[in-house]
């Protein structure tokens, strides 16, 4: 883990990294999550009935959107310009959908929050869009599953760095 953090000015207060003399390469992040409902909720959305529309392909749209807003919602997040998203929805045909999003950029800073920030709004759209029959769904288990270029390196998810 590094320690010297860089969102502080000299007053000690927080301030958006100055990334002007870095430079541009390739950068890439992956980023998961899963909701749990109840078995019912899956197969509605399976079965296309659920009143509100196609849920996946709505989170999957808000996903991508969110990605691109990214820096209008995280206060010190710099503006970057996104050269892809993609989103991806499985399930275990029981209870749980795990949805899946890459997002790259040729910038001179990382995608990892655009990357997780989609994930949790497709997630929350389908939450949103299934609430009327199940407001108990569980959304858990966001995080950064891969993350290439950059300064930092190649970074691979350890399920055993959790604990």
């Amino acid at each position: 883990m590094m320690d010297n953090l860089t969102h502080f000015n000299s007053q000690n207060r927080s301030k958006m990294v100055d990334v002007t003399n870095k430079e541009v390469t390739s950068r890439t992040a992956i980023a998961t999550g899963q909701i749990k409902m109840h078995p019912e909720t899956l197969n509605r959305i399976h079965e296309g009935k659920i009143k509100k529309g196609d849920v996946l392909a709505v989170a999957q749209v808000a996903g991508i959107m969110a990605a691109k807003q990214t820096s209008s919602l995280i206060p010190m997040c710099h503006l970057i310009p996104l050269t892809g998203v993609d989103i991806h929805f499985e399930d275990d045909n029981e209870s749980i959908i795990t949805c899946s999003a890459q997002v790259k950029t040729k910038h001179v800073t990382g995608v990892e929050i655009e990357g997780l920030l989609a994930v949790q709004t497709a997630l929350l759209t389908i939450y949103d869009m299934c609430k009327a029959i199940d407001r108990g769904m569980i959304i858990n288990d966001v995080h950064l599953v891969e993350k290439m270029g950059g300064k930092s390196g190649h970074f691979i998810f350890d399920e055993q760095d959790k604990n």
